[in-house]
């Protein structure tokens, strides 16, 4: 039996980082794109680094990778950022093209290349967040950047043909963005952060290595969703949390 691949952007740290060990368990051959590179799992990971910021880097990046791949099984688009938890009147717009270029475009220049690239993909799934359809105050850049993901995908999955595509919100990942909120900024003006607090220290709050195995156990029912959906991960493993998450879009405030 031949050896599944896949690639994963943004794997050095974080979820990528526990998508690549899992995956790797699972005998995968790992395919990496990031800024930093994923030293943590050398040799076992085939690594480029790229920041992604940089769209003109992306393409010659992925050329030098991918060089000789026919086949993918997994696709895992994770690279982003957050942007400051702010109100969205004090958002410049040269702040808003920042977060949109790495957490929108650089997906578009990667599906581009693959679509240009001949290579087959079973599946792609993009990271996306709950944070795209609650649009709660402080969240804009993220919120808008993550809605802009989830269109995209819906887009391309019209193209990726013969490739099931997903924008997958794995829920709360206790990961170094989650000490920055809750270092720098304001829970009283912004009330989202209140949910975000009290799940230290609970199962609501997923370590990394939690997160990456819940969705590469979601991947099966990730396809009975049509090509091109945004599929929050709490409403397959965890409908009771997701439940409240939403009755939480329509509180006062939030």
């Amino acid at each position: 039996m031949n050896q599944p691949h896949a690639l994963i952007t943004g794997n050095s740290s974080g979820l990528g980082l526990a998508l690549s060990q899992a995956l790797l368990e699972r005998e995968y051959g790992i395919y990496g794109c990031s800024r930093r590179g994923c030293n943590e799992l050398a040799p076992h990971v085939t690594d480029v680094r790229c920041d992604l910021s940089d769209l003109d880097a992306i393409g010659p990046a992925l050329d030098r990778l991918l060089d000789g791949v026919g086949h993918l099984d997994l696709v895992v688009l994770n690279a982003g950022i957050l942007g400051e938890i702010e109100d969205m009147s004090r958002l410049s717009l040269g702040r808003l093209r920042e977060i949109m270029d790495i957490n929108v475009w650089s997906n578009k220049v990667v599906l581009d290349w693959l679509l240009d690239s001949g290579i087959e993909i079973d599946q792609i799934v993009a990271i996306s967040s709950g944070a795209a359809v609650l649009g709660n105050r402080g969240w804009g850049g993220y919120a808008l950047s993550k809605a802009g993901l989830n269109m995209l995908c819906r887009l391309y999955a019209h193209e990726f043909e013969n490739t099931h595509v997903a924008a997958v919100a794995p829920g709360l990942v206790d990961t170094r963005i989650i000490d920055t909120l809750l270092e720098q900024a304001d829970a009283n003006r912004f009330p989202a952060l209140e949910r975000i607090q009290a799940a230290r220290g609970t199962d609501t709050l997923l370590s990394p290595d939690r997160a990456a195995q819940r969705l590469l156990e979601a991947l099966p029912a990730l396809k009975e969703h049509e090509s091109g959906s945004f599929v929050d991960l709490r409403q397959i493993l965890a409908p009771e949390e997701y439940a409240e998450l939403m009755a939480a879009r329509n509180r006062p405030g939030s």
